[in-house]
């Protein structure tokens, strides 16, 4: 048979390269004579580099420092394509992994991705491909244009606890100075996100995201207020575009700079080839960390699935996850980590501390079940 894997990465566990590369090994075990394909996938977020390193050959890696979500420095790089464009993750840094676990739900920044698009500027990158999953921070996007060059004055400005860098530094956005933000670069700037949210009200950035950032259900409203603040900021700007929500906010920010906000899973598929790929293929396997109801908004493994639908409508899909909390009526079989570690240590956090292992299993057990 012939094999498309295509998983997304499990968010601070693993790359899409190495989840793909698992489950190959542990389906070759099963069935050593398939024709394997591997497509390690990326929606803006974590692995988006590395997607763009497989697509790119040429592509070169750039050394940049900036300041992390807690305010400490955080060496990471940005991606010199061989067009001149450059491709910046903020995962890699202003992520919520690079926190050590300890959340900073009202201070955490996103200040070093837009000190890391401003290296890339300097450098002479002459287009920006943003990639936005994986925020650690509900800033509304304000610290990365303050990193650009907007004015940081007014209250909430930088300095103080937390200052303009977390999600209480928005509140005083509206009495700051607009100007001195630097021009685009001539090639436009897309971004890629993984969400279609607004940035307010009860499907936006503070409500839906905000928990999951540790920020407490009783200070959802006070955030949600410094960012509709903010967003008044600037009144040509619709805060109820489909990603201004993502990434805390960043999204909005990034609107306000003036680019282009794109669905990433899908862009990055284009980008590998993967329409292709799944032509004449009989099984199909996707996956991400927690397959839940927003996985169905845009994300990798929804993105696949519409693809399979197009291109290889007769092939099985299959699912790897490090979680399942969702209908799985899409797919043939599907293949909880969690569960699967359960079942072999009695440990379901093995999942996360090996979970590579258990991906190799999950590689197997569909292989055995497609059989």
């Amino acid at each position: 048979m012939r094999v498309v894997i295509a998983p997304d990465s499990l968010k601070g566990t693993a790359t899409a390269v190495d989840v793909a590369g698992a489950v190959r090994d542990g389906w070759l075990t099963e069935r050593p004579d398939d024709d394997l394909v591997l497509v390690p996938m990326a929606d803006g977020g974590e692995g988006t580099l590395d997607a763009f390193a497989v697509a790119y050959p040429g592509a070169e890696r750039v050394p940049v420092r900036v300041t992390g979500p807690d305010g400490e420095p955080v060496d990471t790089h940005w991606l010199r394509l061989p067009d001149g464009r450059a491709v910046v993750e903020l995962a890699a840094t202003s992520g919520l992994p690079l926190l050590g676990g300890v959340m900073r739900p009202e201070t955490a920044t996103s200040r070093g991705f837009g000190e890391a698009i401003a290296a890339a500027l300097d450098a002479g990158a002459t287009g920006l491909v943003l990639g936005i999953g994986g925020s650690a921070s509900t800033d509304g996007g304000r610290p990365v244009l303050e990193a650009l060059g907007l004015d940081a004055g007014g209250a909430g400005g930088a300095g103080g606890a937390g200052g303009a860098g977390g999600a209480g530094g928005a509140g005083g956005a509206a009495s700051a100075a607009a100007g001195g933000l630097r021009p685009l670069p001539p090639g436009g700037v897309v971004v890629l996100t993984d969400v279609v949210s607004p940035l307010l009200g009860p499907t936006g950035a503070a409500a839906v995201f905000g928990p999951q950032k540790g920020l407490a259900v009783d200070r959802i409203g006070a955030v949600d207020a410094r960012l509709a603040e903010w967003a008044a900021r600037f009144p040509a700007v619709d805060p109820t575009t489909p990603g201004a929500g993502a990434a805390g906010g960043v999204g909005f920010g990034l609107l306000a700079w003036g680019a282009t906000l794109v669905p990433g899973a899908r862009a990055v598929a284009d980008l590998l080839g993967l329409p292709g790929l799944l032509g004449g293929a009989d099984v199909v396997v996707t996956g991400e960390g927690r397959f839940d109801e927003q996985s169905a908004a845009g994300k990798v493994p929804s993105v696949v699935l519409s693809l399979r639908d197009a291109h290889a409508p007769a092939a099985s899909a299959l699912l790897v996850a490090g979680e399942v909390d969702a209908p799985l009526d899409a797919f043939t079989a599907a293949a909880s980590l969690v569960v699967l570690a359960t079942q072999t240590t009695g440990e379901p956090d093995d999942a996360l501390r090996d979970p590579l292992r258990f991906a190799t299993v999950a590689g197997q057990r569909l292989a055995r079940l497609v059989g």
